[in-house]
């Protein structure tokens, strides 16, 4: 059974930051592209950030210079650390796990990935 559990949500001042985990389990943590996606109250579902199987990155233009994705095989994480807080980044934030996409690329589709948690919770307050 695959479980994606994320942790390390909660209310900051802009500016802030926070450091968000998904730790995974019943899968083989390699083999799979993961990513983070977010949705704000009213909005649709949106990519923020993936980390693919070989280890390259990709961001949505919104945080890219504030966000850092990295994930630790050995831990069966990813952690995405989110910098200079801003209002408009208030939003539940989800790990997902995909396995289709190739071992140097990823995907910014939600509906390409297979696993998902239930989200964290971000409050970024002016």
């Amino acid at each position: 059974q695959v479980q994606l559990v994320e942790s390390g949500g909660g209310l900051v001042q802009a500016g802030g930051s926070l450091r968000l985990s998904c730790a995974a389990s019943g899968l083989i943590f390699g083999s799979w592209t993961l990513a983070w996606f977010r949705q704000a109250p009213g909005k649709e579902q949106e990519f923020v950030a993936a980390v693919s199987r070989s280890g390259n990155t990709g961001y949505a233009d919104s945080v890219k210079g504030r966000f850092a994705i990295s994930r630790d095989n050995a831990k069966n994480t990813v952690t995405l650390q989110v910098n200079s807080l801003k209002p408009e980044d208030t939003a539940i934030y989800y790990c997902a796990a995909d396995y289709k996409t190739p071992r140097t690329t990823y995907s910014v589709a939600s509906s390409d990935y297979t696993y998902w948690g239930h989200g964290t919770q971000v409050t970024v307050s002016s």
